[in-house]
């Protein structure tokens, strides 16, 4: 099998360049020890895209993400751009290259290191050996919809619209991801809505259960209103394997699952569209000015997005488990980032803490390509 692929690199801003070079020393394990040739493309995004090309995304950088095999993308935003136009502010050069490239589909691990269980706000019996996946509808929804705006009522009034709206082909294919996701851990999807109270959420409950039925029925589907499965994570998390929502309920409910494990530092994401096109992948945490150019960053939810990029769209399992055991591995030896420092173990920079990761790798048994 050819491991010959194009990354398109997208610091961003913030702890981005910080957590990038991390990535860029396992890119370099994975040509020397794994037999790799990694083409990279490195450009801006975000407020760095912003004080560059004068906009958050430049046309010549979309065109490089679109032709690569992945995009690998730090985090957008800092305070130096709050009084930017909205449509060129750092965030919005991430909703274009989303709707862009065509990824519809945000999967966002909540995964609890046994290293790191005490790190949770909840009791460790409840979060001990968490493992969720959220499937978030990425490019549809409320964020996107028509009519949207803030209008002069006259007298001092104002009205603010957005637009909910979905049609079945989105809810499809994403539902169609979850279900596909689902066969390969517990077989389990919990589709979230608020069917009771809103039509596009009666929709997407018909549509989920029409797909369930005509293409998917191997797999346990279960339906639940979005604010019941919010109290529900908290509750007794352990119950789902695979959630299915849309954009603005999957934004909400993946930050609180994300918490769960204790650091958003640790939590990797990727966001697909059709097979056979480019993902990305990208850390859940945020640009972190207030930390920038410390080497305080973690590298490692940076690290196992690069992971994810492996198995998802360079159908290298192998070598992302590969990662993944080394992440955990460090962890069980007490290395630790501020952000995840504990009694006992051991505080280290960021560029150490990928020097850890890479001396786990060395220590691994795979076989060398």
């Amino acid at each position: 099998m050819s491991k010959e692929f194009t990354l398109t690199i997208l610091p961003g801003d913030g702890i981005g360049h910080e957590a990038m070079a991390e990535v860029q020393k396992v890119i370099t394990w994975l040509e020397e020890k794994r037999g790799f040739n990694f083409t990279l493309h490195e450009d801006d995004i975000g407020g760095a895209a912003y004080d560059r090309y004068g906009m958050p995304l430049a046309d010549e950088t979309l065109e490089k993400c679109q032709k690569s095999d992945a995009v690998i993308m730090g985090s957008v935003g800092g305070p130096q751009w709050d009084n930017v136009d909205y449509n060129k502010r750092p965030e919005a050069g991430l909703l274009r290259l989303r709707k862009e490239m065509g990824l519809f589909a945000n999967l966002r691990p909540a995964i609890v290191f046994d290293a790191l269980v005490e790190a949770s706000t909840l009791k460790p019996e409840i979060v001990k050996g968490l493992d969720i996946l959220i499937v978030r509808e990425l490019t549809g929804g409320v964020y996107f919809g028509q009519p949207r705006g803030i209008e002069d009522l006259g007298d001092g009034q104002r009205r603010g619209v957005n637009t909910q709206v979905y049609e079945t082909y989105e809810i499809e294919r994403v539902a169609r991801v979850a279900f596909d996701l689902a066969r390969k851990r517990n077989n389990k999807v919990t589709s979230c809505e608020k069917a009771n109270v809103m039509e596009s959420g009666k929709l997407w409950r018909e549509d989920v259960a029409a797909l369930h039925s005509k293409e998917a029925s191997d797999v346990e589907l279960e339906h639940m209103y979005a604010d019941n499965c919010a109290m529900q994570l908290l509750r007794n998390p352990a119950q789902f394997d695979v959630i299915v929502t849309d954009n603005l309920f999957g934004d909400i409910l993946s930050d609180e699952a994300a918490m769960l494990t204790g650091s958003l530092g640790m939590l990797p994401s990727a966001s697909l569209g059709e097979t056979g096109k480019p993902g990305l992948y990208e850390p859940v945490h945020g640009s972190a000015p207030d930390i920038a150019g410390q080497g305080k960053a973690n590298p490692l939810a940076t690290i196992l997005s690069f992971a994810m990029a492996l198995r998802y769209s360079l159908n290298c399992g192998d070598e992302a488990t590969e990662i993944e055991k080394a992440v955990q591995a460090v962890l069980n030896g007490g290395t630790r980032t501020p952000d995840i420092m504990a009694d006992g173990c051991n505080e280290v920079s960021t560029s150490a803490m990928g020097d850890a990761l890479i001396q786990g790798l060395n220590q691994s048994k795979a076989i060398a390509a």
